[in-house]
This record gives C-alpha cells, structure tokens and sequence, in this order.
C-alpha cells in the first residue's frame, strides 16, 4: 500500500484497488479490496498515512489516503535494502493439473492450456493497454520498466504454453518404457 501512495496525490482505497488490478497483479497481486482498507488503518496508526475525508457536501463520504515522510522513508529503506529479495514464487496452477495429467483425459489437458493461452492472452492485451496509457508520464518510469517486463513475461508464458501443446501431442515420445514405473529420486 505505502507503494502505491509514494506516488504523487491523495487516493482512495478504491481507487488504490483500480490502480493495483491495472499494474500490480500483472507481476505481483492485487490485494482485496478489504485488504487494502484494513492495511490502510494500519498504516496510518503507525504514522506513515494520513487520511482526509471528503465533505459533508458529497453524498457518500470519501476517505482518501497520502503517504507521509514517515512512510516514505520505511518504503525507501525497503526498496533500497540490500539484503537478497529471494526467488520468485511460482504457484501455476495449470502446471499442477498437467503434473496430475495422468488421471485425466488428453483432450481435457489440451483445452486446460488452450484456456490458459485465451486468457494470458487477454491479459496481455491489458498490460498492453496499460502501457499505451502510462507511456509518457514521468512518476511511471519505474511502474513502466515493471509493465515492460510483465508484458515479456506473458509473452514467454504464450510461447511456453504453445510449447506444452506440443508436447502434449509427442507425450509418447518425451516418456522412455523404463521410465514410466520409476519416481524420480
């Protein structure tokens, strides 16, 4: 949350919510909304949020939300630490089913990865509207060398899937007689 506020202006946990599922889960996740609300308490009870509600006028009371200096120098310290960051963590749900492979049917394996490419694709189309709309600002340099990457990304985890398509259809072929009894060690 603290990253999202670094940036300039005030937000609102919903429109910290849009922001998050229009950058953030391309390479991260997008926390819930209710996430973001009770981490944005927590934040300001520490001092490193502030928070102002909108007017009696509107109709339904706002609360938007702004990094202090406080915040700003734990990010900072954060993002600047130089301790390892660790390896990414990978849970792809899609390779688990195809791991299980063997207790379902080819053709249902075959449209599992046919549904993954339909939808990483539809996803890179959104990474790549997102960078037609923040090529040019300048407080998204950085999130653009993030969109960059999530945008190479999908494209590898295209080429990858249409890889497993293929050997899928070769499955015969990848499997050796001596090994199909044997667990690996």
């Amino acid at each position: 949350m603290l990253g999202l506020l670094s940036f300039p202006g005030e937000r609102t946990g919903y429109e910290l919510k849009k922001w998050a599922d229009a950058s953030l889960r391309f390479f991260y996740w997008s926390p819930a909304i209710s996430q973001i609300y009770a981490e944005l308490r927590r934040l300001e009870a520490l001092g490193y949020a502030t928070s102002r509600r909108s007017g009696p006028e509107a109709p339904r009371t706002k609360r938007a939300y702004a990094i202090t200096d406080a915040g700003r120098a734990a990010l900072a310290a954060w993002a600047g630490g130089g301790e390892d960051v660790g390896p990414p963590v990978l849970k792809h749900p899609l390779l688990l089913r195809i791991w299980l492979g063997h207790l379902t049917a080819p053709e249902q394996l075959r449209a599992l990865v046919a549904g993954h490419i339909a939808r990483t694709e539809d996803e890179l189309r959104e990474v790549r509207a997102a960078l037609a709309r923040a090529d040019g600002a300048p407080a998204w340099s950085h999130p653009l060398v993030a969109l960059r990457w999530s945008e190479r990304r999908l494209e590898s985890e295209v080429e990858l899937a249409e890889a497993m398509l293929d050997d899928l259809d070769n499955l015969d072929n990848l499997v050796e007689p001596d090994a199909e009894t044997a667990a690996p060690n």
